[in-house]
């Protein structure tokens, strides 16, 4: 009997010292200077957390690695290296920056492990990933998906907003890579709409760009751009840069007297208290979550409320839920497969309906050249009273659209 129980605990103690040494590897790539990979990397903690205090998965715990990008290219492809060569990760999370993630593209390759990326937009991304990368899950929507997805969106807030009329289009621009992409993927998007084809068949009779060098790239006067585009007189005027354009764009439209009815900004990231200024009113915004959401979607407000509790500052960037989802989405995929073989994986995540604290439900589906891809569209919103409101999707709305647009005071 007492032989039996000795086997019994040497047993235990053997499972109990593998269980702690032996651990599921995540190496995660974000910009931690940077709020979106910031807030996303606090978020990835969360997840892990909470997965691994309800029981890991497997009967393993989670490790999470994380490697500083700062938004280099060079760096952010070392960092892969250094996860597969001596973290020796299982899987491969992140990121953010198109230049950046194309640099990682042919470490990727390398070593083919199971990845799943939140970001990178540019579809010079997917160019370089091509189509037999059968273990890459990209999760954020491409600029070309997103706008085919703002042309759906306005022209259902057009029908379900008699008042609101759109037909000329002006796209102001930064100069790098993201805003020339951006303007390209209009460019596209206008000549279907010329011969009465595409999501923007309707709404944009007329189009026209202008480019201008951002305030984080050493920019900042708007003047030029913004009086071009006073002269055309959109009906939607939208602008394409960085967080740190945010305030001067529209501090210098209202300088120099350009009200459009429709004023959108379209960057990555906004500053954290944008919606403080009173410059901020009514503009609108493309984003793929808003703290609002709590007030529709149970998952996005058991989200924001534990995101709070566990770092004491709020998720200010879509970066944040979606960094949550990018563990949880990989983590389901494991327990859906019951084992870490890879081909396994592969088919479960492919099966998986993950609803997300993004408001709205997680499915794979093939886009233009990956078989992987996530969500497809970006959110409308607006800010109201110091307060991001879902605009469109319908069925998600949190406000009324505040139409035309006016300054704050």
């Amino acid at each position: 009997m007492k032989r039996n129980i000795g086997l019994v605990l040497f047993f235990v103690v053997v499972f109990s010292l593998a269980f702690a040494v032996d651990p599921i590897k995540i190496g995660a790539v974000n910009p931690l200077g940077d709020i979106t990979g910031n807030q996303s990397t606090k978020a990835m903690r969360l997840a892990v957390k909470e997965i691994n205090d309800a029981g890991g998965v497997l009967g393993r715990p989670l490790e999470l690695i994380v490697i500083d990008s700062e938004l280099n290219p060079a760096k952010g492809a070392a960092a892969i290296e250094r996860l597969a060569t001596v973290e020796k990760v299982d899987f491969f999370v992140g990121g953010m920056a198109s230049g950046v993630h194309l640099a990682q593209v042919p470490i990727l390759k390398k070593y083919q492990k199971i990845t799943v990326w939140a970001g990178a937009a540019s579809h010079q991304v997917e160019l370089a990933m091509g189509p037999d990368a059968d273990w890459y899950f990209h999760l954020h929507p491409w600029d070309y998906q997103q706008g085919e997805g703002y042309g759906i969106g306005w022209r259902e807030i057009v029908q379900a907003y008699p008042n609101v009329d759109i037909k000329k289009v002006f796209l102001a621009y930064e100069e790098g890579a993201f805003g020339t992409d951006s303007y390209t993927a209009y460019l596209d998007l206008y000549e279907l709409a010329k011969k009465g084809e595409g999501p923007w068949q309707g709404i944009m009779d007329e189009f026209e760009g202008a480019s201008f060098k951002s305030a984080a790239l050493g920019g900042g006067d708007y003047r030029a751009m913004l009086n071009q585009a006073m002269a055309f007189d959109p009906d939607l005027f939208v602008w394409a840069g960085y967080d740190a354009d945010a305030i001067p764009i529209v501090a210098q439209a209202k300088e120099v007297n350009f009200t459009p009815d429709l004023l959108v900004g379209a960057p990555p990231g906004w500053p954290a208290d944008f919606g403080k200024n009173p410059l901020a009113e009514n503009v609108i915004l493309y984003g793929m979550w808003a703290p609002t959401l709590n007030d529709v979607s149970p998952v996005a407000k058991h989200f924001y409320d534990a995101y709070v509790e566990m770092w004491n500052e709020e998720p200010a960037t879509y970066f944040a839920p979606l960094g949550y989802t990018n563990i949880y989405f990989l983590v389901e995929g494991i327990k859906k497969a019951g084992t870490m073989d890879k081909e396994a994986i592969i088919s479960a995540l492919r099966t998986i309906e993950y609803e997300s604290p993004l408001g709205e439900v997680l499915k794979i589906e093939p886009s233009r050249i990956i078989p992987n891809q996530g969500f497809k569209y970006q959110k409308i919103l607006q800010w109201q009273n110091g307060r991001q409101e879902v605009i469109w999707p319908l069925d998600l709305a949190t406000a009324k659209l505040a139409y035309p647009f006016t300054f704050g005071k």
